[in-house]
């Protein structure tokens, strides 16, 4: 299904459907404040395996990110960390950045086979932002690629549902997308560390 949703005022009806969607176990493809994702459920271990067979990667090397609405949550999901982690996380989100941290237990053991350590996004985009704060928990994501290696990463709904409409269950179109990926920071060790440079500028690690 190709869902056209709002980007600026989100349509609070179709954002339920897409929540029920999820809940049930489905599959999406949603917009960021970078490029087009997939995602799930984080408690839906099915729905996880499906969206790594879409990958072509194995579970126990999936390195996928928790798109969340805000900072309130993030203890819930992650060790203590350093006070100046957490500024410079404050003066970063919500934008175009991923910040890998310690994992604690909270995290579904699915996602903590082989490493400790999540991928947290707090995406400036409104779609996104809405479905966390309905679902209630944070939605598993992975950045969606190309598969005809033309261009590195969709950026049309409507290119993307004619590839992947017999794959996923949703398909948000919310408008043109960027091409470019988030800025992954690392902030497991004793200092950030900038694992890729992307969308986000670096100025904030000053």
């Amino acid at each position: 299904m190709l869902l056209e949703i709002h980007p600026d005022n989100p349509d609070k009806r179709k954002i339920t459907q897409v929540v029920q969607c999820l809940k049930g176990g489905g599959v999406i493809v949603f917009p960021t404040d970078t490029i087009y994702a997939l995602g799930c459920d984080i408690y839906n271990t099915k729905a996880f395996e499906k969206v790594c067979r879409l990958k072509g990667v194995k579970p126990e090397h999936a390195n996928f990110s928790f798109i969340m609405s805000d900072l309130r949550n993030i203890a819930l999901f992650t060790k203590p960390f350093d006070r100046s982690v957490f500024k410079l996380l404050n003066r970063s989100l919500p934008g175009p950045y991923t910040f890998v941290l310690n994992a604690n237990s909270e995290v579904p053991a699915i996602f903590r086979a082989k490493k400790k350590s999540i991928g947290i996004r707090i995406p400036g985009n409104n779609i996104a932002k809405q479905l966390v704060m309905e679902m209630g928990n944070p939605i598993m994501a992975t950045s969606l690629h190309d598969l005809d290696l033309i261009k590195e990463y969709p950026v049309d709904a409507t290119e993307i549902y004619e590839r992947y409409e017999h794959d996923v269950d949703i398909i948000i179109d919310g408008g043109i997308g960027s091409n470019i990926p988030s800025t992954i920071i690392d902030c497991t060790g004793g200092e950030p560390l900038v694992v890729r440079e992307g969308l986000g500028s670096l100025m904030v690690m000053e």
